[in-house]
């Protein structure tokens, strides 16, 4: 048995792969630490598909819609977006360009959670259908050129990241986007990620989009009819100290 080549490398090279080999681990840790906090997201919009839309299953985890038109037999025939959110936390939109391009009919299904140990319980299910001109006005003066202006900025690969996360944060907090209802969320780290992502308000999202329901906790909340009474096993999120 011939000993590891690493142990005869020079000590430069040793010290490199070591540290390769170090973020290699924290990362596939991260990972599956995101996938157990993650997991009651994957349950919940589980249950969604299979009860409501005959079981329907994305192609990619990238397409328009979550639940396409197409898919949706029973409640309309137009798209939804089903969300599991942390009770009176923000609703995480997902990409500000493709966000502000919507431009038809949808319906934005929000499931909120509290967390109880290692589980979390939904306790509050609705489920508005939003018009396009409804979404319009979230989005104020902000227009699409706009949203593209900021994105590019994220983007420079000119820019540090500190310096794009600067220049972003003056950008979101001056006119237009400071008269926006939609909150702009910048998402840039000192590794690849540089995205402009976007969110909506619990209040807002009940104020504006489905001012008939009742935003307090349930014991049993349900949805078209069907309650989900059950928790789901998923850890609450930790941050690193």
């Amino acid at each position: 048995m011939h000993p590891p080549r690493l142990l005869f490398a020079p000590k430069s090279c040793r010290w490199a792969c070591l540290k390769t080999i170090a973020l290699l681990l924290v990362v596939g840790l991260n990972w599956t630490l995101a996938r157990e906090v993650q997991h009651h997201g994957v349950v919940f919009k589980a249950w969604v598909r299979d009860t409501f839309f005959e079981g329907y299953r994305p192609s990619s985890y990238s397409q328009k819609w979550d639940i396409p038109a197409s898919a949706n037999r029973a409640q309309g025939g137009i798209p939804v977006n089903p969300k599991a959110i942390k009770y009176r936390g923000a609703i995480d939109l997902g990409d500000a360009i493709r966000q502000i391009k919507i431009d038809e009919p949808f319906i934005l299904l929000a499931g909120f959670w509290q967390q109880e140990g290692k589980q979390k319980r939904f306790v509050n299910l609705t489920a508005p259908r939003i018009e396009p001109a409804t979404w319009k006005k979230l989005w104020g003066p902000v227009t699409l050129a706009d949203v593209q202006r900021l994105d590019t900025v994220i983007k420079d690969p000119a820019k540090t990241p500190d310096e794009a996360r600067a220049a972003a944060r003056a950008i979101k907090n001056a006119p237009p986007f400071s008269q926006s209802i939609i909150v702009f969320n910048p998402k840039i780290d000192r590794h690849s990620q540089r995205r402009l992502q976007c969110s909506l308000r619990f209040e807002d999202f009940f104020r504006l989009l489905a001012p008939a329901a009742d935003p307090n906790p349930q014991d049993t909340p349900s949805l078209w009819g069907k309650k989900f009474p059950q928790t789901i096993a998923s850890k609450p999120r930790s941050f690193p100290k």
